[in-house]
């Protein structure tokens, strides 16, 4: 049989635990599939004292991840520290100096620094696999880069935050408004140190960065990802949607089009009966569109110790296996830079609006859109509160480019009392 494959394990929280457990109690397991014994040399983490749940005195202790990373007795360097910068990046990048394979969670440090991991890991002879930064326990990455490999794929969607389709699912089936949910996932440990990275789209953006890169041959670019959270989402958005037939999620979707890489994390209305509109509480679903398998939907837990620590040994499994292939699918050199290009594909839109209680609001309001080219579909006014009137309105499909100028307009009138909100109603 051959040599075990030695793990260094940085970040010893959930997901670290996760994965000393796994290595233990499918130690059979794990050497029957791969045809070599998997274990753990080293370890490191924040602090040596804290009681974690299990036993970590078989192994070496490092207080500084670099010194773990670059360690002889450790083949693959696995990083769940998470974070861009500091200790999680120099320590993944003295790994691939020493030629030593990483496996990590880490979706902010691959959407930032992919490209540049990328070109270090293949100059080395190393490879990075990161199952686990996009999507829980689904594997999404795999799907890509290898059973959809024959595939031109056309367009990749998904819920990948299951914070935000928790807080707009439970705000659904409660009717508790937007405060209240935040509160009820930050006492159930849902959020992150700082929220917004899950409230304002930013780790679902990281996902969808890393997902075109993989579906479309390009660097990763999150930058060009348009970001919108869910903070200004309202329980009668979520009322009047379900009465028009959808539900809220906050939707990534990636596509190549003729003037570029467009990619948004935006709340948008889907059809409620869709597998996407069905999806409940902390569950993450991606809908993956190529050229010749058609639609594949990948649904399953996009977080947590048990699907996230799976993520990362089918990874360890991988390299054990000796697989190997490049970051993103493809050569680092072939990854090519994408044009940024916002979304131009005209679709319906779901506005609301809050306009002055006084005659004339609607008017002005209507020769706006009119003005833009937006046209109005459906509209329903109801309950007026404090002097003002909330106005719902349902366009006709028109381009993003001709909404916002809508938008602006109305906003430089004198009828308005809060910006308008406006959700994309997306088919799927």
């Amino acid at each position: 049989m051959s040599q075990p494959l030695r793990l260094g394990i940085a970040g010893l929280g959930t997901v670290g635990v996760g994965v000393v457990k796994i290595v233990r109690q499918q130690a059979a397991l794990l050497t029957m599939r791969t045809g070599r014994e998997v274990v753990i040399t080293a370890v490191s983490a924040r602090s040596r004292d804290k009681d974690r749940g299990v036993n970590l005195d078989h192994y070496a202790w490092e207080d500084d991840a670099v010194a773990l990373a670059t360690r002889d007795d450790v083949d693959v360097y696995v990083e769940l520290m998470g974070g861009e910068e500091g200790p999680a990046k120099d320590s993944i990048e003295a790994a691939l100096k020493a030629g030593k394979d990483v496996v990590t969670a880490n979706k902010a440090l691959l959407a930032h620094h992919g490209q540049a991991l990328a070109e270090l890991a293949e100059a080395s002879g190393a490879v990075i696999r990161y199952e686990a930064a996009v999507a829980g326990g689904i594997p999404i990455i795999k799907s890509l880069t290898e059973g959809l490999a024959a595939n031109e794929i056309t367009r990749v969607m998904g819920v990948m935050n299951g914070t935000c389709n928790y807080i707009l699912t439970r705000m659904e089936a409660t009717g508790q408004g937007y405060d209240a949910l935040f509160a009820e996932a930050d006492a159930l440990g849902y959020l992150e140190a700082d929220p917004n990275l899950d409230v304002g789209g930013i780790d679902a953006g990281h996902k969808l960065a890393i997902l075109s890169s993989l579906a479309f041959g390009t660097q990763v670019d999150f930058d060009g990802v348009e970001l919108e959270g869910i903070q200004r989402i309202s329980l009668e958005d979520i009322r009047q949607a379900a009465d028009m037939g959808y539900r809220i999620k906050l939707l990534g979707v990636a596509q190549m089009t003729g003037r570029g890489l467009e990619q948004r994390m935006s709340p948008c209305l889907v059809p409620a009966q869709s597998p996407l509109g069905q999806l409940e509480g902390g569950t993450n679903m991606v809908v993956v569109e190529g050229s010749d398998v058609g639609q594949v939907v990948l649904r399953g837990a996009g977080a947590g110790e048990g699907p996230t620590a799976s993520a990362v040994m089918g990874d360890v499994c991988d390299i054990a296996r000796g697989y190997r292939y490049p970051v993103f699918g493809q050569t680092a050199d072939t990854l090519k830079k994408a044009p940024r290009a916002q979304s131009a594909l005209p679709a319906p839109y779901y506005l609301r609006l809050s306009l002055k209680d006084k005659p004339g609001a609607l008017a002005k309001v209507a020769a706006v859109l009119g003005e833009a080219g937006v046209s109005i579909d459906r509209m329903r006014q109801y309950g007026h509160k404090d002097n003002s009137a909330p106005v719902l309105m349902v366009t006709h499909k028109t381009t993003r480019a001709d909404l916002d100028a809508a938008l602006a307009g109305i906003e430089q009138t004198d009828v308005v009392t809060e910006a308008p909100v406006a959700l994309r109603i997306e088919t799927v």
